[in-house]
This record gives structure tokens, sequence and C-alpha cells, in this order.
């Protein structure tokens, strides 16, 4: 079982703040992207013209009270359970700045902005690690009793790990913030293991994200479902006007019923197309490609010999993937990969059989 390990405001150690996108950035070299887990080929034409529609109304303050109307909607809620925030990451931000939290605990490995803002903002964080050979699954009992704000992604970045709800429910408690980061949850077909909408888990609090699916990461748009408690304590930590009209057109847009079905539709995609990029790795199992499984997001993680040399040779010969040494928990021998079309997963896969083949320092 897995320990809770503290780490100091400052400490040295895994950078929290790389992300896939400066995998991409390379002057010169145009890559294709395995690295970054937005949706290829978004946004839409039609979600680009709604929001270029809104372009109109930048004179007047941004007025999020139709989007937040819409969000809550979706999710079958009181509009008073809503709060929209410029993506997830704010949301990070504004919690770990706004609750008053003694003992915060971030579920390692997963999405680093969590920890990272808890860092900034003063705390000391706890660790649970959740360990390769157990399948990166998580069991509850290895949370302190005593922890006041649990952050589990879910499914959680990089491992592609979907957690039985069950299994989330049971670390809620009386004095406890939970919070479950459901960003790639919409990539999940039938949305299955969400708590996005119950109002029956003490002190829960869910993230979503609407620029994974929809190509909007430049836009900037997230939003919180929490108690009303939790989320006036939040808003009260916001600037005014956080989010831009362009961003509060897109929320609305993208929890339509036309645009919930085409999420639909591009989640049994992505399930499709992980399918053929899985297979196509478990091919190279003789090669040292050892892959977590099963996943159930729209990236995978594999663990390979040599893996920061493999990925550099994937960019001489064009690829960009994600280096997994900069998650808690993960070491130099990790690599997260996107779901791509299978075009792009087959050129991706004879290019990591060319990278496995070359000779060491070739």
């Amino acid at each position: 079982m897995s320990t809770p390990t503290p780490t100091e405001p400052g400490t040295a150690g895994p950078d929290l703040r790389h992300h896939g996108d400066a995998e991409v950035r390379d002057e010169g070299a145009a890559l294709v992207d395995l690295a970054v887990n937005v949706r290829a080929d978004t946004p839409p034409p039609w979600l680009r013209e709604h929001i270029a529609a809104s372009l109109g109304s930048l004179a007047a303050y941004p007025d999020g009270r139709a989007a937040r109307a819409a969000v809550a909607a979706r999710h079958g809620l009181p509009a008073g359970r809503v709060l929209l925030t410029a993506g997830a990451a704010e949301a990070f931000v504004l919690l770990a700045r706004a609750l008053k939290v003694r003992r915060p605990v971030v579920v390692h490995p997963q999405f680093t902005e969590p920890e990272a803002a808890l860092r900034d903002a003063g705390h000391t964080v706890d660790r649970v690690l959740l360990r390769a050979e157990d399948g990166f699954r998580l069991d509850p009992a290895a949370v302190p009793d005593d922890a006041d704000l649990v952050v589990v992604g879910n499914p959680t970045n990089p491992t592609s790990v979907l957690h039985p709800a069950a299994v989330l429910r049971r670390l809620a408690r009386p004095g406890r913030t939970l919070v479950v980061d459901e960003a790639f949850m919409d990539a999940v077909p039938g949305e299955r293991e969400a708590l996005a909408g119950c109002t029956d888990v003490p002190g829960l609090v869910v993230l979503r994200s609407l620029t994974k699916t929809w190509g909007l990461a430049g836009l900037r748009i997230g939003y919180v479902l929490a108690e009303p408690e939790t989320v006036a304590e939040l808003e009260r930590a916001q600037p005014l006007w956080p989010v831009s009209t362009p961003a509060l057109a897109a929320a609305e847009a993208c929890v339509a019923p036309r645009a919930l079905a085409e999420a639909g539709h591009a989640a049994h995609r992505i399930a499709a197309d992980r399918a053929h990029l899985l297979a196509g790795l478990r091919a190279l199992a003789p090669a040292g490609v050892r892959v977590a499984e099963p996943a159930e997001g729209p990236f995978v993680l594999i663990r390979l010999p040599d893996a920061a040399a493999v990925r550099g040779r994937l960019r001489t010969l064009g690829y960009a993937v994600r280096r997994g040494d900069t998650f808690p928990g993960l070491g130099e021998d990790w690599l997260r990969l996107a779901v791509r079309d299978r075009d792009t997963t087959d050129g991706f896969l004879h290019a990591l059989q060319r990278a496995l083949a070359a000779p060491a320092g070739g």
C-alpha cells in the first residue's frame, strides 16, 4: 500500500509546471503532436462560428448567467452549485487559496497543477503514490484519515485509469473536501463512473474542462460543481469578470444537446482509436514496451527502457510525446501518448519501432 509523503513548499523534485505543450515547442520543427491531450481537429467549424459571433458583444462586460444556467441544466443542478472558471487550472488555484485546509493530500501520479497551486499557496502537501504493480489503482485506505482536502483525477492523467465511482465515494467524509478532476470524463463513453451532478457526497467538488474535447485550450474555460457554500467561497477568491465573453459563449454551446451528442460520438471514436494504439504497442512488447492497462482516457501511459533517448529519437523522426518523469510516482522510463486517428497512430508506431531499434547513442 502507498504511504503518504509530505512535500514542503519549494521542495525540489519533479518539475510540476512542465506540461505537454512544452514538448511541441521546437523552432523549425513540425512535429506530429502526441504530447498534448487536446482532441485533434478541434474546435469544429460550428463552434468556431459560434464563438466568433460573440465578438460583437466585447464592448460589454461579460455576463455569465446564461452559461452558468446552461452548465447547471446539463448536470441537473441548480445554478448555485456551478462556478465558471478560466479553465480547470484556475479552479485549482482558487481551491488552494480560498479553502482553509490543514492537511491536503494529492493522489499521484496525476495532473501536477493541483499540487503546484497548493504549494504556491504555502501548503505542505502529502502525496499518496499509486504503484504500477497495482495498476495505479486507488485503495481509499491509503489516504490519511485526517486529510481535509483530497485531490484525485478520474480518468487520471497520465495513467488513464478510470476509478470506480464507488471507490471515490469512500474517500468522502465530514470535514473533508474531496476534489475529483473529471477533465477527461467526457472522453469516456457514457461518462461512466462520473460524479458530476451528484449531490449526496459530502464535501464533493468536481472539476470539468471544456478545453480537451473541444480544442479550446487557448480560450480557457472550465467549471466547478460543488455545494453552494463552497462555490460562494471560491467565487469570492475570483477576480471580477474572470471568464471572457467568447469563453462564456463556448461554455453555453458545449453543453447544448447538439454538442453533447457530438462529444458522445467522439468518445466512442476515441475508444476505438485507443484500442488500435494499444494493439500496436502490445506488439512491441518484445522490444521492452509495457503498457499501463486498462486505459480508459484519451491517452496511454507506457514504460520502456531508455525512454528519454527513445523520446529524442522520436522527435528526430517527427513525433512529440510527453515525458513521464515530471509526474510524481513515475520516472524517466515512462512516456504518455495521446490517442490519435488510426493513420497518425500507424505512422507513430512505425517511428517508435525505428526508435526502439536504434543503437544506444544513435
